[in-house]
């Protein structure tokens, strides 16, 4: 493994243990307060799997609000969390959060998904 290689994943596995501390801080601060919420608690989005409904929150939280427009319109709406009620029912550390936690999953998901080509491809031998 050369230094590139071991400094890369190091990276790595630093941002996913960042990102998974701040999914379960996300998750019991801002969308377990969203959860129990009459107004919200059906608007979260589509949960495929337990705790999706977290990503989902973050999303809607992190994207661009002309983004999320286009999403409203379309005919996979149901799958996304309503970006407008959320902004109602969350403050601005709440906001932080979302986005510094969405923002770390995107990085690291990315990183490993780069990685993973980087290896398929030989570059890194």
């Amino acid at each position: 493994m050369s230094k590139f290689e071991f400094i890369f994943f190091t990276f790595i596995l630093i941002s996913t243990f960042i990102t998974m501390l701040l999914f379960v801080l996300f998750g019991q601060m801002t969308v377990r307060k969203l959860r129990k919420n009459p107004d919200t608690k059906h608007d979260l989005g589509a949960e495929f799997v337990s705790g999706w409904d977290i990503i989902n929150v973050a999303q809607a939280l992190s994207i661009p609000r002309s983004l999320i427009k286009k999403f409203k319109v379309s005919q996979l709406s149901l799958l996304y969390a309503d970006a407008d009620l959320l902004y109602k029912h969350t403050n601005k550390y709440d906001r932080f959060l979302g986005r510094l936690f969405y923002c770390m999953l995107m990085i690291s998901g990315l990183s490993g998904a780069l990685l993973g080509l980087l290896n398929v491809f030989g570059v890194l031998d």
